[in-house]
């Protein structure tokens, strides 16, 4: 069985184009970036060219790029390092209830450090009141983490704006950018930013591998010790390769990032359609217009979203009920919680993703099987009723 992709949020098959990258400095150009004879010399110089391509999507210096071992690695580093490096000016962290776990549970280990957190609630949309975060901000507020793009209903929050009230107030700006990184257009020139976490799996590069913007003068101190790598901030020797294959994936999506939106937005909305015209009282998760062009998170009212996920795995389609790191969860995505929804839809949200691959004929095949679906587990649980 042929098996449908629809989780791209979750991540991503690596490009050929990526791979191809990669390939050599796995054997032929294996070097240790940090030794001084020709074989190191030939790894660090990929290793800066792959942060220079990184930082130009972003419109950074490349001095301002730190390899990490991926997207929460980063997240960890910015408030972290950040927080305790910095006490002394306070001990109050702003964040939205609605972020990545790989934010959510830093903070509460800061709280168990003596900072306090302040969790802004979301508009039943998911979107933000900035009015709300520029109350919440105090004298003794340190930083603000706030995500690019929500990871489960792709809602786009406005980090201009909120880079704007951060900066009036003083206070440091970290965002969580893993699902925007590479996908919609990012400025740190532009845009009031101190620190940015991406990752290279959800843009068709390696796992394991992320990266963390620091602009100059945001005092995070050392996030690992040891060697003096990634300049004295992070040691541990750097994985050339996966470097490689991120700094190919980054400017691959530099140069396709206009057309491909396009082409996802696209397909998206013929989703949507269908699903709406096909199933009745679907309910689409989030704002519609301002939002991540793959991402459709929608709900079936009183259609069991665990049912619904894992029959849709049965019949070969991939999709996903929330955050990959909370798999196996039995309890309702904190996201879809926080949007406060009638209870006949609040447990029933599926996060479809589309991605690089994904047709239109996968798209009809979903559709058709998902009206079956959600047709059968709507009899069952009035069966039960």
């Amino acid at each position: 069985m042929q098996r449908i992709y629809l989780d791209y949020s979750a991540t991503t098959p690596v490009d050929k184009r990526v791979l191809n990258a990669m390939m050599p400095y796995f054997r032929e150009k294996f070097g240790n970036a940090s030794s001084i004879h020709e074989t190191g010399r030939d790894a660090k110089e990929a290793l800066e060219n792959a942060r220079e391509q990184i930082a130009r999507i972003i419109r950074a210096a490349p001095s301002e790029i730190f390899f990490t071992g991926g997207g929460t690695e980063s997240d960890n580093w910015a408030l972290t390092g950040y927080c305790l490096n910095n006490k002394s000016k306070g001990n109050r962290i702003v964040t939205v209830n609605t972020e990545h776990h790989a934010v959510l549970n830093t903070c509460k280990f800061l709280e168990s450090q003596g900072f306090e957190v302040t969790y802004l609630p979301v508009e039943p949309d998911g979107t933000i009141d900035c009015n709300k975060l520029n109350e919440a901000i105090t004298s003794e507020t340190l930083i603000v983490s706030i995500m690019h793009i929500n990871n489960e209903i792709g809602t786009i929050h406005d980090i201009s704006r909120i880079g704007e009230i951060t900066k009036e107030k003083g206070v440091v700006f970290h965002s969580d950018a893993v699902q925007s990184f590479g996908k919609i257009p990012i400025d740190v020139s532009a845009t009031p930013v101190d620190m940015l976490s991406i990752s290279a799996h959800k843009i068709y590069g390696p796992k394991g591998i992320g990266a963390l913007y620091i602009r100059k003068g945001t005092n995070t101190g050392k996030f690992m010790h040891g060697g003096s790598h990634e300049r004295n901030q992070r040691s541990g020797t750097e994985n050339v390769a996966a470097a490689v294959g991120f700094g190919a994936a980054a400017e691959i999506c530099k140069t396709e990032m206009e057309q491909e939106s396009k082409f996802l937005l696209e397909l998206r909305s013929y989703f949507l359609e269908k699903l709406k015209k096909k199933i009745p009282e679907t309910r689409l998760n989030g704002v519609e217009e301002s939002r991540l062009p793959g991402n459709l998170n929608v709900s079936f009212k009183d259609a069991d979203g665990e049912s619904v996920l894992l029959s849709l795995d049965l019949h070969g389609i991939s999709a996903s009920s929330g955050a990959a790191c909370e798999s196996g969860s039995i309890e309702q995505s904190h996201v879809i919680e926080a949007l406060n929804q009638p209870p006949e839809y609040s447990q029933s949200s599926i996060r479809f993703t589309l991605g690089r691959w994904t047709t239109r004929s996968e798209i009809d095949t979903t559709v058709s099987v998902l009206v079956d679906i959600v047709e059968r587990v709507r009899s069952l649980e009035e069966d039960f009723a």
